[in-house]
């Protein structure tokens, strides 16, 4: 690891009035979650056509056999590591105002994160497809698929965005609000390809944010608007991250 780099993202950090946090899957793959892209990723496993939204409305009960496998029976166990905490001490210190993330496994709460803001929802909560009501996982018994909605007994879906669905809109607006504010911008385990999560890194550096960037590798974000480049796992980086400030 580069310590001169290290040492230089947390003198930013010290420094910095509104940092933000900006997370995808390789913050949680220390935790036991596969990512989605690349050589472990889960589409090189399973066809992502369950997770659209035209298949998971035509065809619920098959759709809901693979979340389950994948999402339900696995995610409940999954515990933050040292790169949440991490994350979370620095916002009960004030180093860190909120976390973006495009995960959906509620591990940034978990770890005692208050301000996350979730750009692809959450696995942690249920929709009705008819009338709107939402849930708690634990309200559902995923013996029985589809669940149903006590209300009306429409299919619930699990609260997150499928592909061909938007992004929940208060998300994405505060999201970007706080791209807008930060003067440090984090972003660690993404290169978020994907719009219109890949566009709030951007927003933050037009708004003269310093970004520091955590990633097992260089992603268009390091050769486009990066400042400081730590390479390597989130898991490891945070930690020491956390180690220089004290935490």
């Amino acid at each position: 690891m580069d310590t001169a780099k290290l040492e230089s993202a947390v003198k930013l950090i010290r420094k910095a009035k509104y940092t933000v946090a900006f997370t995808g899957a390789g913050i949680s793959v220390a935790s036991g979650i596969p990512p989605f892209r690349g050589k472990n990723g889960l589409w090189n496993k399973t066809s992502p056509i369950f997770l659209e939204i035209e298949f998971f409305n035509k065809k619920p009960l098959q759709s809901w056999k693979k979340i389950k496998e994948i999402f339900y029976d696995s995610l409940g166990d999954a515990e933050p590591n040292i790169a949440h905490e991490v994350l979370a001490k620095m916002e009960k210190r004030s180093f860190l105002e909120s976390v973006i993330t495009q995960n959906i496994d509620h591990l940034h709460q978990k770890a005692g994160s208050k301000y996350v803001y979730e750009l692809h929802g959450t696995y942690k909560q249920l929709v009705c497809t008819e009338c709107s009501s939402e849930y708690d996982m634990s309200f559902a018994d995923l013996n029985y698929l589809p669940p149903t909605c006590y209300i009306c007994k429409g299919i619930l879906k699990p609260d997150m965005v499928f592909f061909n669905e938007p992004i929940p809109p208060f998300a994405k607006k505060r999201s970007f609000e706080e791209a807008e504010k930060a003067d440090v911008f984090l972003i660690i385990g993404t290169n978020a390809e994907v719009l219109p999560a890949a566009d709030i890194p951007v927003t933050a550096k037009k708004h003269g944010a310093k970004i520091i960037e955590i990633n097992i590798k260089e992603t268009h974000f390091t050769r486009e608007i990066t400042d400081v480049f730590l390479q390597g796992e989130a898991a490891e980086i945070m930690k020491q991250i956390g180690k220089l400030l004290y935490l």
